[in-house]
């Protein structure tokens, strides 16, 4: 892997947690879902096919491993998930990333989309404090 940078982009909502094997994980900065990013640190990758086959593979692997952590984020705060979505949009912030994001019905956005709509609320520097830790640590 190369000397592997995050969009700007990303700086913006999200917060550096943790380096997994395959990707830098992020954790986005909206106290209403628990938000983990997942960006390959594979030089130029847009799309999934930019990855080698076994960089899909440990890719997957990583979203699953985030989507237990997305789970247990909302367990800490008393919000058990209902659902996890997973995407690699890909419009607005062209470098290869999946979210995977912790739905519940009353979200106040279920079951639209979450993309493009206002309303984040950063988390509290403690919350965002124990997810950190609880990130780094799994």
């Amino acid at each position: 892997m190369t000397d592997f940078k995050a969009d700007p982009a990303f700086e913006a909502g999200s917060v550096f947690a943790v380096d997994w094997p395959l990707c830098q994980v992020r954790l986005q900065n909206d106290a209403r879902f628990p938000w983990l990013i997942l960006l390959p640190r594979a030089e130029d990758a847009v799309e999934l096919d930019d990855l080698t086959p076994a960089q899909r593979a440990a890719l997957m692997e990583e979203i699953v491993r985030a989507g237990a952590l997305v789970r247990a984020l909302g367990q800490a705060v008393d919000r058990p998930v209902d659902k996890l979505n997973t995407a690699a949009l890909g419009n607005v912030t062209r470098q290869l990333h999946v979210h995977v994001v912790g739905r519940r019905r009353d979200d106040g956005l279920w079951p639209d989309p979450i993309w493009g709509r206002p309303g984040a609320v950063p988390l509290s520097e403690p919350v965002k404090a124990a997810f950190l830790r609880a990130v780094r640590e799994a």
